[in-house]
């Protein structure tokens, strides 16, 4: 993968355990070591090995040395150099240097017993397995998420999915993408889902909030990176626009590149006292504000690159703690949230419409609690991770040939 431990990716943390804990034997290899100081729970109860490929070809000059000599000598070594100057030819840049160097190291430090390779994102990680594979001759699959999607060339993806035995993504607009440039049986819909398990149960109430009260004011929360496609733009002007008899307050969590233009355009907007900007979190302490929380906000829509969510897991999360949900009908969130009936759906990019659907909703208490109650039904219904990692269970089996074990309590 990109990077590990990440706290936006639980959902590739909870695949990892979960399979760990059917009893498959699992390494895992990272383009860069982590950047963040909190590490979730579920990362700290993973027992897989994991190694660290230079992230900076020369910050390990003797490593990509020996892996160069090494691979040298392999019989993918021509199939290889082909599949990486066909790219360089179309990409000239040093990130795709970078990719092979990475990738010689990997082939040369793979233990023999490593039987097949499985990368998250179909964009750089994707490279250095390709690479990786080639050289070694092993197998490879993937798993499809969102930026990798939207903004890697179409002939890149292409003749990635036609190396790969096959993908997995988690959403039908995602799917039917990959499906266009690949045959239709190299690509399957997997939720990512979640482990409810890992997470309390939704709070028996909530206080029948209606931003009447100017000292118990309507508590609203998003969680996401601070990065264009999360929209959070949108949101301070839907914010700014709320009527004055509106009482209320806004929690933001995550960590981004447009933070600092964020907290500007709350203080231009008049409205910085009542916003605040948490940085990244651990697992708990979102739960915990989750829990406190009237209502969920994810204004989500394409950025200006072609990069867009998918199912954001967030959402789900929220959903889990039974919280009324305002989102964009957009990329993979109506899959899971239909308008009106888990939560309410605005035109992605519409700050107007977002502002009323909050200004209405904020001052509807019952209905906020019947659009929760939805929600984590819909969650405990048709999204719980188990449908996912059978999935994946028996691919990875049916490739390694190991027998099923009765799953261990994780």
């Amino acid at each position: 993968m990109k990077g590990y431990p990440r706290l936006s990716e639980t959902f590739i943390a909870q695949e990892i355990l979960a399979l760990e804990g059917r009893g498959l034997d699992l390494e895992i290899w990272s383009l860069r070591h982590p950047t963040e100081r909190a590490v979730h729970p579920m990362n700290k109860k993973i027992r897989a090995r994991v190694t660290y490929l230079p992230e900076y070809l020369y910050e390990e000059p003797l490593r990509v040395l020996k892996g160069a000599c090494w691979s040298l000598g392999r019989k993918g070594f021509g199939a290889t150099i082909k599949a990486f100057w066909r790219d360089l030819k179309r990409d000239f840049t040093a990130n795709r240097v970078r990719r092979l160097g990475q990738a010689f190291v990997m082939a040369r430090e793979l233990p023999a017993d490593v039987k097949h390779l499985h990368v998250h994102y179909l964009h750089t990680p994707a490279s250095v397995v390709r690479y990786a594979a080639l050289l070694t001759g092993r197998t490879w699959s993937f798993s499809a998420h969102a930026k990798d999607i939207w903004t890697t060339p179409d002939w890149e993806k292409s003749e990635k999915m036609r190396e790969a035995l096959w993908g997995v993504t988690c959403t039908i607009h995602g799917v039917e993408h990959l499906q266009a440039l690949s045959t239709p049986d190299r690509m399957t819909l997997a939720y990512h889902g979640l482990d409810l398990s890992r997470f309390p149960a939704p709070p028996e109430s909530r206080p029948a909030r209606d931003g009447a009260n100017p000292m118990d004011p309507i508590r609203i929360v998003s969680v996401g990176r601070a990065v264009a496609k999360k929209g959070y733009g949108d949101l301070i002007q839907a914010l700014a626009a709320l009527p004055s008899d509106l009482h209320w307050r806004f929690a933001h969590v995550g960590g981004g590149e447009l933070l600092a233009s964020l907290k500007k355009q709350a203080q231009q907007a008049g409205i910085a006292d009542r916003v605040a900007f948490l940085g990244s979190k651990a697992q708990p302490d979102i739960i915990a504000l989750l829990r406190e929380a009237d209502l969920f906000v994810l204004p989500s829509k394409k950025a200006a690159s072609g990069d867009r969510d998918g199912l954001p897991n967030v959402i789900m999360e929220a959903a889990s703690q039974g919280l009324a949900i305002i989102a964009t009908d957009f990329a993979g969130i109506p899959e899971f949230i239909r308008d009106g009936v888990e939560g309410r759906l605005v035109p992605p990019g519409d700050w107007e419409a977002l502002s009323n659907a909050l200004n209405l909703l904020a001052r509807e208490p019952h209905a906020r609690k019947s659009l929760g109650d939805a929600a984590f039904s819909r969650l405990r219904s048709d999204f719980s991770m188990e449908g996912g990692i059978d999935m994946l269970e028996t691919r990875f089996r049916a490739l390694v040939g190991h027998q099923q074990t009765k799953p261990e309590p994780v």
